[in-house]
């Protein structure tokens, strides 16, 4: 099995918060391991630029996982809590992730250090819940999406409710791979970034 990596995207001398970014991607046969190249990890990559771009002290870097989807022996939620190690619990900490990675964003962003999370089109569970009291949670889901359903992110989002604030935003037209409308999808995550580390 391969290991998890990061890339990091910023890292300026003094930080004052840091963001993980999460990528997607379905399993494949033969479970190969993750690609640099492979469109789930590419769709993070303006994401990362964006936040970057909008607040200059932090530390954005991104996490490639071990390995390609979703299943009980590893899941990516074992590779957010390696990747967290790395960066450490000093600084505040943002989860950003798309898809799968949207999932994994918000089933652990009850870790150490996190004080937000942000899920783009994420592809949940309706019985998908975690308590983030005490975090903020932003939602962003295309309203075209037809491999994460809507519906099932707005009631995992009612599930987080019960003991946190959610902020569920809706982006007419959008589709899974946020290539319509992405910059609807970056300038949402940005901005929630900024918010909650300022």
């Amino acid at each position: 099995m391969s290991e998890p990596r990061l890339i990091e995207m910023q890292r300026p001398r003094d930080p004052h918060g840091q963001v993980l970014v999460l990528h997607g991607g379905a399993s494949r046969p033969g479970s190969p391991a993750v690609s640099p190249t492979q469109l789930s990890v590419l769709r993070m990559v303006p994401i990362a630029r964006r936040i970057a771009r909008a607040d200059k002290r932090l530390t954005v870097v991104r996490l490639l996982n071990s390995h390609r989807g979703w299943d009980p022996e590893r899941t990516p939620l074992a590779d957010v809590d390696w990747a967290l190690d790395q960066l450490g619990d000093r600084l505040p900490t943002c989860l950003v992730g798309h898809s799968l990675g949207g999932r994994a964003a918000l089933l652990a962003g009850d870790r150490d250090g996190v004080r937000g999370v942000v899920a783009l089109n994420p592809w949940v569970y309706p019985y998908d819940d975690a308590d983030l009291s005490g975090r903020r949670v932003l939602i962003v889901h295309g309203t075209e999406d037809r491999v994460a359903p809507i519906e099932r992110a707005r009631a995992v989002a009612r599930n987080l409710a019960r003991r946190t604030e959610v902020d569920f935003q809706e982006v007419p037209g959008g589709k899974h791979a946020m290539l319509r409308h992405g910059r609807e999808f970056e300038r949402a995550a940005a901005r929630f970034v900024a918010k909650t580390l300022p």
